[in-house]
């Protein structure tokens, strides 16, 4: 009587097969949505990031279009679509802390006339969850949806309050090389040492400044939003141009965007006291 082959032994199923294939299709989709995001938007592009034939390219691509994840016409670029508009919307809407801190924010936005940014740690950069512009018609950079380095956004600094002070180094040290890659010759960013000792006088107050080091222009002070715990999940910022950001006016408005984010992390549950 033979015995019963072992499962290691026996042939992968059709099921696995299709399953396998399935994951690396979806992961595939995933890939060419972020690369679109990026600027990336033609199939040779696109087959050259993630090292696929553009025949496979193009009809995950097709079916991307098909869905209303992706949309394009003849002879033009490929552009987000419709239902990442919709899907980004929703996310925002249902993530706690944007949902609490919206109301605070519009106060915030509207007492000082500047504009005025959410954000959550993503790994070394800050993701943008809300932003309201302010009242100035000054246009900046920042979006929804957006990553840019911790250690040169207001936003990023302040998240960086809730971190243990040997990962400053490192999240510096990144958004330097991020600097240099771009080929900008100005700096913006100060010396390590000189860096490190304003974030710890910042820590001592509880809000940051980012004077023009990740836009040039572009001033910003921040503070963080604590939860239960005590940990720091998001931060707040205010933003305006160096022309209305004097460095007298930003120690003005320190308080009162610690005072905003102190608010909003009562909301969460957080002490009075970090």
């Amino acid at each position: 009587m033979s015995l019963p082959q072992s499962s290691e032994s026996l042939p992968p199923s059709d099921d696995g097969e299709k399953a396998a294939a399935g994951a690396q299709t979806l992961v595939r989709g995933l890939t060419l949505l972020e690369l679109v995001a990026e600027g990336v938007d033609d199939v040779k592009g696109l087959s050259e990031r993630l090292h696929s034939p553009r025949s496979t390219v193009h009809r995950v691509l097709s079916n991307l279009v098909a869905q209303g994840y992706l949309h394009h016409a003849p002879h033009q670029a490929y552009t987000l679509g419709y239902k990442l508009i919709y899907l980004g919307g929703r996310a925002r809407e249902q993530s706690p802390v944007a949902l609490l801190a919206r109301p605070h924010l519009e106060i915030l936005a509207k007492s000082c006339g500047d504009t005025v940014h959410l954000g959550e740690m993503d790994g070394s950069y800050v993701l943008y969850l809300d932003k309201l512009s302010g009242g100035k018609g000054l246009e900046m950079r920042s979006r929804i949806g957006q990553r840019m380095p911790l250690a040169s956004t207001g936003v990023g600094k302040a998240l960086m309050l809730g971190l243990d002070e040997d990962r400053w180094r490192d999240l510096y040290d990144e958004a330097l090389a991020l600097k240099q890659e771009s080929g900008t010759d100005r700096p913006f960013l100060p010396p390590w040492p000189d860096y490190l000792e304003t974030m710890r006088n910042y820590r001592q107050h509880g809000w940051v400044m980012d004077f023009e080091e990740n836009e040039v222009g572009i001033r910003c002070v921040g503070a963080p939003i604590r939860d239960v715990t005590g940990h720091v999940v998001a931060a707040i910022s205010i933003a305006s141009a160096n022309f209305y950001m004097s460095e007298d006016r930003m120690r003005e408005l320190g308080p009162t965007v610690a005072a905003t984010a102190m608010a909003i992390s009562k909301q969460l549950g957080a002490t009075a006291t970090p």
